[in-house]
């Protein structure tokens, strides 16, 4: 396996451990807010998927940048 793709695989898993804790601390503030369950993963879901979108635009604008 060649270093890019080992890199590439190391930034796609951050990537997806920044967005599960983005998405736990969400569900967890909407729960302290009295939300319901089913509320509270709602939002959790939005926030991972947002967090996601982010990230891969990022990733695109510095790549388009720095080629």
């Amino acid at each position: 396996m060649s270093v890019r793709t080992t890199l590439i695989f190391i930034g796609c898993a951050l990537a997806t451990l920044l967005a599960g804790l983005v998405a736990a601390a969400a569900g967890y503030l909407a729960r302290r807010d009295q939300s319901t369950y089913a509320q509270a993963l709602t939002r959790a879901a939005i926030a991972f998927a947002a967090t996601l979108t982010l990230l891969a635009t990022l990733i695109t604008a510095v790549k388009a940048i720095s080629t």
